[in-house]
C-alpha cells in the first residue's frame, strides 16, 4: 500500500471525522508534514498508529489542525457596526430572547466579546451565546478563561476594569460572563447546524478552506438564520455568491437574511 498524503487524509477522517479534502491542500499539507517532522515520525502511516495510540499526541494534532488565533474584539470597527447598527435591529426584531450562535469559537476571545457587548443593551442574565468549536482542548481554554494581555487588548476599558481580574502575567474573565456563554463539540462540515438563530457569528475561520466548503458552509448558515437573521464574517473573509446563496449584503462584513 502506498501510504500518501491521499491515504493519510482518509485515515485523518476515519480517524477524526476532520475533512482535509475541504481545506486548502497545499498549506495544510505543509502544515501537517511540519508537525510529523518536529514529532520525528517516519511518514504517515507510523504518524496515523502514533495518533491512534497517543492520547497527548491526538489532542496535539488536532489542535494543530484546527488553526487557532483569536483575541477579543478583534476589528473593532466592525464590532461599533454591530453595536450601532446589528443589535439594535435584531432586538427590535426578535425582542430581548435573541438566539446567537459564536460558530468556530476557538478559546472563547468571541463569545465573551459578544456577550459583553450585547450588556451595552440588554441585561447580562437575559444573554445567552452558544459557543461551537470542533477542538477540545480550545473548548477547555475558553471554559477556564484565562487570557494573555495581548488577547485582551481591544476590550472597551469599563469591561476591561468590570470583568478581568489580573493573575500574574494573565487576565481571568469573570463567571458573570462565563455564566452566559454554553460551549459545546462542533464540526462545521459534518453536524447538524442550530436553526432559528438571529445571529451566527464566524470569523476569520473559513479563509483556510477551500471554496467548495466555504459555499457549502455560508449555505448551511443561511439555512440555519430566522428570517431577519444576520451573519457575521472576518475581515479576511467575503461571501462573493452571496446573493445567489440568498443574502443582502448589509455591510462588508455583515449579510442578512430577508
Amino acid at each position: 500500500m502506498t501510504y500518501n498524503y491521499e491515504w493519510f487524509k482518509k485515515a485523518v477522517f476515519d480517524l477524526t471525522k476532520i475533512d482535509l479534502n475541504a481545506y486548502k491542500e497545499k498549506q495544510m499539507k505543509r502544515r501537517i508534514d511540519t508537525l510529523i517532522s518536529k514529532n520525528a515520525v517516519d511518514g504517515y502511516d507510523k504518524y496515523i498508529n502514533e495518533l491512534k495510540t497517543n492520547t497527548a499526541k491526538f489532542e496535539e494534532f488536532v489542535n494543530y489542525l484546527t488553526i487557532n488565533v483569536s483575541e477579543f474584539y478583534r476589528n473593532p470597527g466592525q464590532w461599533d457596526i454591530l453595536d450601532k447598527d446589528v443589535f439594535p435591529r435584531i432586538i427590535d426584531k426578535f425582542g430581548k430572547n435573541l438566539k446567537i450562535w459564536s460558530a468556530a469559537c476557538s478559546t472563547g476571545d468571541e463569545p465573551y466579546s459578544l456577550v459583553m457587548a450585547l450588556s451595552k443593551h440588554l441585561p447580562l442574565n437575559q444573554i445567552r451565546i452558544y459557543a461551537t468549536d470542533i477542538d477540545k482542548q480550545v473548548l477547555a481554554k475558553a471554559k477556564v478563561g484565562l487570557y494573555h494581555e495581548k488577547s485582551i487588548a481591544g476590550v472597551p476599558s469599563e469591561f476591561k476594569k468590570k470583568y478581568f481580574t489580573k493573575i500574574g502575567p494573565s487576565y481571568q474573565i469573570s463567571d458573570e460572563i462565563k455564566r452566559q456563554v454554553d460551549f459545546k463539540e462542533h464540526n462545521l462540515l459534518k453536524d447538524t447546524y442550530p436553526s432559528g438563530n438571529h445571529l451566527i457569528v464566524c470569523r476569520n475561520v473559513l479563509i483556510y478552506f477551500t471554496e467548495e466548503a466555504k459555499t457549502e458552509i455560508f449555505k448551511k448558515f443561511y439555512k440555519s438564520l430566522a428570517s431577519g437573521g444576520h451573519l457575521f464574517i472576518g475581515s479576511t473573509e467575503q461571501i462573493i455568491n452571496h446573493a445567489e446563496i440568498g443574502y443582502n449584503r448589509i455591510s462588508s462584513f455583515f449579510y442578512g437574511k430577508d
